[in-house]
């Protein structure tokens, strides 16, 4: 008797073991089909309204940082869509945010530094293929952008035909790969200039100062009202501000010098001295979180997104510090970029809203 209820036992425990493995896998593929159902071949963009809305790829710099990619701002303005600047990893958090690639109508670069243009290739490829597009996408930027977009297209030469091979010219357009490098130029006595203009849409481009890296740019975009300015990297620099002169948002690079300081000093101590060099140099071509409030308050900005963070608050409990007397110097409204943040500007409004894609 004792053997038979030990084995039913047994058999109840096998039983309902498989029942829970069953009811798992159940709610597992439940789980799996509604996510594929709410997010697969949506345009998660159709929600957003008629206006001007910057979505932050990257937020981060060269340090190394989990949390955040290299640096990328892309907007819509109405239907049409830009990407400003490529960083590391921008375009897959591009990706994650439902950004809608086949509207792309151009990208451009602030300057050369490789932090800004090593996801360029991947934003081409995303193009392309995501893009579904059949002439290479118009990449703007300063002198030396051809070198760079000739050499991302040659070195994914062989991926192309690996790609058309595979899915056929119909699906991946042989002449739409690549990119076709629009090189800028602004006269000696401009700052700034008009390259872009279609629909109610137009993006201007303005000198900055991120010497010894010349020229390097930042991009103002209008769209019915509605305006956004991008730094790049920068000092203060009254071009900066003369450009971005009553803009709702401006998205300005920053670097909280004390906290770079204190990492060059412990690189010294120990033994590390061309790293330390290197963060001694670059406190000299950028901004500090209190210049760029100075910049955002001199141009009557809106609002002031402060991204490219170097080095970038680990923690909220942190980000106090790296904001220094930035709070007192601008009284808009003051955020440090995270990526996945989506900032919106609606057409016919005054109000700027923040939301996350995740």
């Amino acid at each position: 008797m004792k053997r038979r209820i030990g084995l039913g036992l047994v058999a109840l425990i096998l039983a309902a073991g498989l029942l829970v493995l069953v009811g798992r896998n159940w709610i597992a593929q439940r789980a799996f089909d509604r996510a594929v159902d709410k997010s697969v071949g949506i345009d998660r963009s159709a929600a957003l309204p008629d206006g001007l809305h910057a979505y932050v790829c990257g937020s981060g710099s060269p340090l190394p940082d989990a949390a955040r990619a290299g640096p990328c701002i892309a907007v819509l303005a109405g239907r049409q869509a830009f990407v400003f600047d490529a960083g590391s990893g921008s375009i897959r958090k591009l990706g994650r945010m439902g950004f809608p690639m086949d509207r792309l109508q151009a990208a451009f670069l602030t300057h050369l530094h490789s932090d800004h243009i090593d996801g360029l290739g991947e934003l081409m490829l995303q193009a392309w293929i995501a893009g579904g597009r059949s002439v290479p996408l118009p990449i703007y930027g300063p002198a030396g952008t051809d070198k760079v977009v000739n050499g991302f297209d040659a070195a994914y030469e062989t991926d192309r035909d690996f790609r058309i091979a595979h899915h056929g010219p119909k699906v991946t357009r042989p002449g739409g790969f690549g990119g076709a490098a629009h090189v800028l130029t602004l006269d000696p006595g401009s700052d700034d200039r008009q390259i872009y203009a279609s629909g109610d849409a137009t993006v201007r481009v303005f000198r900055v100062n991120h010497d010894p890296v010349k020229p390097a740019f930042g991009y103002r975009i209008d769209y019915k009202g509605r305006s956004i300015a991008i730094s790049g990297d920068t000092v203060y620099v009254p071009s900066l501000v003369k450009a971005s002169r009553g803009v709702d948002v401006l998205f300005h690079e920053a670097m909280n010098k004390h906290m770079v300081a204190a990492l060059q000093a412990k690189l010294a101590e120990r033994g590390r001295a061309d790293a330390a060099k290197i963060m001694g140099d670059i406190q000299s071509y950028h901004s500090s979180p209190e210049d760029a409030a100075r910049a955002a308050r001199e141009a009557g900005a809106k609002a002031l997104v402060l991204y490219h963070l170097v080095p970038a608050p680990p923690a909220r409990l942190i980000e106090p510090l790296f904001l220094g007397d930035a709070p007192n110097q601008f009284s808009g409204t003051l955020r440090l970029a995270q990526d996945g943040m989506i900032v919106s500007l609606p057409a016919g409004g005054a109000d700027v809203r923040f939301s996350r894609a995740f």
